[in-house]
């Protein structure tokens, strides 16, 4: 865009004056017109001056948002607060890597079976809601280095003989999952025959298993501890053994997105200088009273504490 000013080389301060002495403008005109001509030239060097490319590069950099999309209701991993906004771990990772990142973060609730066309609309830039790295999934986006391992358990009443490591009982009885999720898709695969009720959410789930509308529910090991401690889960048990399906959490973000190297650039720095440690720490140091709730019957083996990725 023309500042209106001359280069120096076409028009001098001295030809200006000539310019417009020529014309027919009075004195006082003139005098009024020179100097707008010169606050005019100067303008234009502020201009110049406001464009300085790092002057605009931190401007940028102070200005940008990422993006972020998020379930809601898969606590402890991310849930909805009584006032609406966003907790858990997966929302403390996110800020974690913003604040790496020298971003904003601007984190979005999705229902889980449109967060991935979500991201592939533009929704949002990144996916981080303890999504397990599958084939099917990987087809569609790309994913960061793994921010958690997970494994799967089965919950039951305290009281009750199901024992999953037979057969019979799972095809016997009626078993709870969330739909499109990991767990699920492993039950699915592993019993086809069983009567498996599948749910919108995790919390669903739970609600139905401790209203007695299913038998048992397959789970996440870790929001099934935070059910289990919790006044709803307090006459249930872990029953089994867990189960180790090499399930890796990562964030999800759009093929060929430079995003990708990023984020794991900044996942990399919060391991490395112990946020990822604290936050974990946090969220996932085993309570007493989740423990507690395996009964002996069920398995020799006490739950361990999952360990920091």
């Amino acid at each position: 865009m023309s500042n209106h000013c001359a280069p120096a080389s076409a028009m001098t301060g001295k030809s200006v004056i000539h310019a417009i002495t020529a014309s027919r403008l009075s004195m006082p005109l003139l005098a009024l017109a020179t100097a707008f001509a010169i606050v005019g030239c100067s303008n234009g060097s502020d201009s110049a001056a406001d464009t300085n490319p790092e002057a605009t590069e931190a401007a940028a950099t102070k200005d940008k948002v990422l993006r972020i999309g998020t379930e809601g209701a898969y606590a402890p991993f991310n849930y909805t607060n009584a006032d609406g906004t966003l907790g858990g771990f997966d929302i403390e990772i996110a800020n974690a890597i913003c604040a790496d990142m020298q971003v904003t973060c601007e984190i979005m609730a999705q229902d889980w079976d449109g967060i991935i066309p979500g991201l592939k609309a533009g929704k949002y830039d990144a996916i981080v809601a303890a999504m397990s790295v599958t084939p099917e999934r990987a087809e569609q986006v790309s994913f960061t280095d793994p921010y958690f391992s997970n494994t799967l358990v089965f919950l039951a009443k305290k009281d009750s003989s199901f024992d999953p490591s037979k057969s019979g009982d799972i095809d016997s009885h009626s078993i709870a999952a969330q739909r499109s999720t990991i767990s699920s898709q492993w039950f699915e695969d592993t019993y086809p025959k069983a009567d498996m009720k599948l749910y919108d959410t995790l919390s669903n789930a739970f609600l139905d298993l401790g209203s007695n509308r299913v038998d048992a529910m397959v789970s996440d090991k870790l929001p099934a501890i935070e059910w289990l401690s919790s006044p709803a889960g307090s006459k249930y048990a872990l029953k089994g053994e867990e189960i180790d399906i090499n399930d890796n959490f990562a964030i999800a973000v759009r093929p060929g997105d430079e995003l990708q190297a990023k984020i794991n650039q900044s996942l990399a720095n919060i391991k490395a200088n112990g946020t990822y440690d604290k936050i974990n720490q946090k969220y996932f140091a085993v309570p007493a009273s989740a423990t507690s709730t395996v009964s002996a019957e069920t398995t020799e083996q006490p739950v361990a504490e999952e360990a920091s990725q």
